[in-house]
């Protein structure tokens, strides 16, 4: 994989991921940019999230209720996604055998993404 020239957009969209904190979509690191740096384009987010993605510095955790999100921590961990007031919760890998897919069944996994739908403590 090529790598990619680290620019200031780049830096920017990095950032906000990890600012915002609550697993971002495209949207909301957009609306947290502009508000710094307004020339930026909703584009140049978009394509700058899916190559931090791609590059292994972001997570793409997945479409939820129309819309990817986005997560800066890059270690191995699952998240819960209330399905009453839409926020995603990091789970901490509880599930180590899954590594052992690859000798088991002669697997090679590169990446993987588990996610648990539910009610949180806060909703129930």
């Amino acid at each position: 994989m090529e790598t990619k020239r680290n620019t200031i957009q780049r830096q920017l969209v990095y950032n906000a991921v990890k600012e915002l904190d609550i697993h971002a979509n495209a949207e909301q690191v957009y609306e947290h940019i502009i508000t710094v740096h307004p020339s930026i384009s909703r584009a140049t987010v978009y394509r700058n999230l899916n190559q931090l993605a791609e590059s292994g510095e972001l997570l793409n955790i997945g479409s939820f209720y129309g819309t990817t999100h986005y997560d800066h921590n890059a270690n191995d961990h699952y998240h819960f996604i209330c399905e009453k007031c839409k926020h995603i919760y990091d789970i901490s890998n509880c599930f180590p055998e899954i590594k052992n897919l690859t000798q088991t069944n002669g697997l090679i996994i590169k990446s993987h993404n588990l996610s648990f739908f539910g009610i949180c403590n806060e909703c129930k």
